[in-house]
């Protein structure tokens, strides 16, 4: 339907638990949401995924299969895939949850110029430090939400 197909383009999501298909390859991970909206040209898509995989560090791992990566390493195939469609807004659930502290940043770097390229990046975090590198900040706190604070300015937990 009609909101399915503007979800598919418009939309990358960032799963905590990854969500790779096992049978599939890390490359053919992130080509599924291209050829599910029909984004690129048959040719164009494993080169995209490739570019993708590339930005991520997992260029050396695009012919493996999800169960052979580390967590970390799935999660950053899940990013590529969530940037597949080229998406003007991403919504990660603790998309930097399962990396080491040297990964995330360079992921949170990514995260940045995404950003810096005029895309609404949307995400759930428990991880204080991280939050202190945004520009605006809303809590549930109680269930309600904060007004949220700007540059980022967090408190301690």
């Amino acid at each position: 339907n009609e909101l399915a197909r503007w979800r598919g383009r418009s939309v990358g999501v960032i799963f905590q638990f990854f969500q790779l298909l096992p049978t599939l390859t890390v490359v053919e991970n992130i080509m599924l949401p291209m050829d599910f909206c029909r984004m690129w040209t048959l040719k164009e898509r494993p080169v995209r995924a490739m570019q993708l995989l590339e930005q991520v560090g997992l260029a050396d791992q695009a012919h493996k299969l999800p169960n052979t990566l580390s967590g970390g390493q799935q999660q950053r195939a899940a990013i590529a895939r969530a940037l597949a469609n080229d998406p003007p807004l991403l919504v990660g659930d603790e998309p930097t949850g399962n990396l080491d502290s040297r990964t995330a940043d360079k992921v949170f770097d990514l995260f940045e110029q995404l950003v810096a390229q005029h895309k609404t990046f949307v995400m759930v975090t428990h991880d204080n430090g991280l939050a202190a590198r945004l520009p605006r900040v809303v809590e549930v706190i109680d269930g309600r939400l904060s007004e949220g604070t700007r540059n980022g300015r967090v408190k301690a937990a």
